[in-house]
């Protein structure tokens, strides 16, 4: 009996390491992959992408999809990347909780659940997109993609809770509006800038860590100017405290340079302590040590809450998820077109939007992460035997069996809490191959070839030279700096 109960034991630490190696952050079972991807060697973090077992899951399908969108289209493989985005997207759009994600989720950490992308990362598929039917000559469906951003703002702000919370998104607004532009739709390339103007206005001009840049202020007067509307021009003249100042149009047309600078934040697991307790008209609370939270646990009511004794729920490991940011090399950078420079604007933060987001959403995931741990632990507490009086009416053999039986369901309910306690872990997957931030800025050009050099400020000082040929129109290129 004694050894049976030890092989129980000694099989749950196994089953519980395997589990613990298997359920390591993310970013370290992925790290050959990005390590390749920051040292700008694409070729080998797209075998890296390729080979690793745990993107290639079901559940992580999402994710490869984003990444493989993402990494092709650093190897100018526009068509392809547009394939992995397009299906990414698909499954953005058909998003279900199934049960069996509820069921894994539950029993053993939300790491084991399908993928679910952040709000900024359903915006940056936009944009990649919409880049990618540029460079490829295709501009009506970069406007669909134009016309999705729309769609993506309406989803954001239905979600229910969201108010006062991430739902517009600036940048993917100012982006809509130039791409309204470089098809020759200005009634609406208005209406998309003077959008993103009021999220900046409602937000007392800074956004999410970035300010209001010069250039959509410019665009939004120039677009009011150019379909008439004189009193929109005029109020917002008011409230931008500025003034509409005719430019000549550039005869080689004109060039929107993104710049991508650094990389997005690390999602790693913190851990925060929390105990359960009782009020006085029988509900039940968590609180973590510093009482800086108190969240109710609704009892399940199949459960009759007077039978959960406190000291089955005594306390909590609590597995969270958090950001870790990573360094950034470059301070700013400056483009020099003909011999003029021009300065590049931050058009959207990500790394704060990483950051924010998840601090937003904080209570919930603690909410939802504590009930699944208190479920679990009244699960250990149904396993295990009942205090026992001394039975005198009973044999002793009656009371040998009903020991061995107690025995074997302590081994058990040990078992089930190794296995927990080894299986605790908070979901740290998230885009990782996305910019620490967007810098923007639009330049003229003269006909025919422009030289341009993309100078960078900070380690090093490197200079990033191309060219681009005026030919009248709007073009777009964007630059990516991931270390």
């Amino acid at each position: 009996m004694f050894h049976k109960r030890i092989n129980i034991i000694l099989s749950s630490f196994l089953i519980g390491a395997v589990l613990l190696t298997s359920c390591a952050s993310y970013n370290k079972q992925a790290s050959s992959y990005y390590y390749h991807l920051r040292q700008g060697n694409y070729h080998k973090a797209a075998v890296a992408l390729d080979d690793n077992k745990l993107l290639n899951k079901d559940r992580n399908r999402l994710l490869f999809l984003l990444e493989r969108g993402k990494i092709c289209h650093l190897l100018n493989q526009w068509d392809s990347s547009n394939n992995y985005l397009n299906e990414a997207d698909n499954m953005m759009e058909e998003v279900t909780i199934s049960a069996k994600d509820i069921a894994l989720g539950t029993l053993i950490n939300p790491m084991m659940q399908s993928y679910k992308p952040e709000g900024f990362e359903k915006y940056l598929v936009h944009y990649y997109k919409a880049l990618n039917y540029l460079q490829i000559g295709q501009p009506q469906e970069a406007l669909v993609e134009a016309r999705r951003i729309s769609l993506r703002t309406y989803e954001q702000q239905d979600k229910p809770g969201n108010n006062n919370k991430y739902s517009d998104d600036a940048f993917s607004l100012m982006l809509q509006g130039l791409i309204y532009e470089k098809n020759g739709d200005v009634n609406n390339a208005f209406i998309a800038y003077r959008n993103a103007t009021d999220v900046f206005l409602k937000n007392n001009g800074i956004f999410y860590d970035t300010r209001m840049p010069e250039q959509l202020k410019k665009d939004l007067l120039r677009t009011a100017f150019q379909i008439g509307f004189t009193d929109e021009l005029n109020r917002y003249e008011r409230l931008l405290n500025t003034s509409y100042t005719k430019e000549n149009i550039p005869e080689g047309g004109e060039l929107v340079v993104f710049w991508e600078n650094g990389s997005a934040p690390v999602k790693i697991q913190q851990d925060l302590y929390f105990s359960m307790i009782k009020d006085a008209g029988g509900g039940f609370f968590f609180r973590d040590g510093g009482g800086f939270y108190n969240i109710p646990f609704d009892v399940n009511n199949s459960n009759n809450s007077n039978d959960i004794k406190l000291e089955n729920l005594r306390s909590f490991r609590v597995a969270l998820p958090a950001y870790k940011a990573l360094p950034v090399f470059y301070s700013g950078a400056s483009l020099i077109v003909n011999n003029s420079t021009y300065s590049l604007e931050q058009a959207e933060n990500i790394n704060t939007l990483a950051f924010t987001t998840l601090k937003e959403r904080l209570l919930i995931e603690l909410s939802t992460t504590l009930t699944r741990l208190a479920v679990k632990k009244l699960a250990e507490a149904a396993i295990r035997p009942p205090e026992r009086k001394n039975d005198s009416n009973k044999t002793e053999e009656e009371k040998k069996k009903q020991e061995k039986k107690d025995n074997q369901r302590e081994a058990i309910a040990l078992g089930l809490q190794l296995f927990n306690f080894a299986t605790e872990k908070a979901d740290t997957r998230n885009w990782q191959s996305l910019p620490h931030s967007i810098y923007y800025t639009r330049v003229p050009l003269q006909k025919g070839e422009n030289n341009i050099t993309l100078q960078l400020n900070g380690t090093g000082s490197p200079a990033i030279n191309f060219t681009a040929t005026g030919t009248g129109g709007i073009q777009f290129k964007n630059v990516c700096t991931l270390k």
